[in-house]
């Protein structure tokens, strides 16, 4: 994992960074439900979770966009990670809490399925919030409340408003006009990405839904 420093005097992005972050500090929400009618199905053909390849969908994304990938380092320093790997929670069904674990990323899927299922194994009944250990700083959380499916979604972070990466929240698929839609939030820090690029973000998870054989394995 590689740290890219911005020279902000250098970068594009000074103004708006600037204001949204010594201005008028914000972040925003958006929630977009993807029609994941196709995907669904073709998953539960193969006997492949939903939530881990979700998982991989949005990293996916993040990954190719430096906009999610931006934040301060431990140093305090303001870059973009060469790379990001999620980190998501799980939860016990007996006593109703949940844990956070972490899983290298790879843009091969069945590679990073494997990985999961192999995280879950050892880490899946650790009963701690942070249930996987020597979490790597290129990360980013990814949530899931399947119980309900929402309309949208907002998190109040109290940390002085510098935390810059994305958050993601799953909720519960729903069916809607014969198709299976399942909500996604992502909450984003303004200084660092707008409407555009969240907009880009959701078109480009649906194009993953729509175009899966393209990364899904043939078994």
């Amino acid at each position: 994992m590689i740290f890219n420093p911005i020279v902000i005097d250098n970068w594009s992005r000074k103004p708006y960074f600037e204001h949204y972050l010594n201005n008028v500090r914000c972040s925003y929400s958006m929630t977009v439900n993807i029609d994941i009618t196709l995907l669904l199905s073709e998953l539960k053909h193969k006997g492949i979770k939903l939530y881990p390849a979700l998982i991989h969908m949005i990293t996916t994304v993040v990954n190719r966009h430096s906009e999610f990938r931006t934040c301060f380092d431990s140093e305090g320093r303001l870059g973009y990670w060469d790379s990001m790997s999620p980190s998501f929670t799980i939860f016990h069904d007996d006593d109703k809490t949940f844990s956070s674990i972490w899983t290298s990323y790879g843009e091969n899927f069945n590679d990073f399925y494997n990985r999961y299922l192999d995280d879950m194994k050892m880490y899946g009944s650790v009963k701690q919030f942070i249930a996987k250990a020597n979490e790597p700083p290129n990360t980013f959380p990814i949530s899931s409340i399947p119980w309900v499916s929402f309309t949208s979604f907002n998190l109040n972070v109290y940390n002085e408003g510098t935390y810059l990466l994305p958050i993601f929240t799953l909720g519960k698929y729903f069916q809607q006009d014969k198709k299976i839609r399942l909500p996604i939030s992502g909450q984003f820090h303004h200084a660092v990405c707008d409407g555009y690029h969240a907009s880009m973000l959701y078109n480009e998870l649906q194009s993953r839904a729509d175009n899966y054989k393209e990364w899904l394995p043939n078994i």
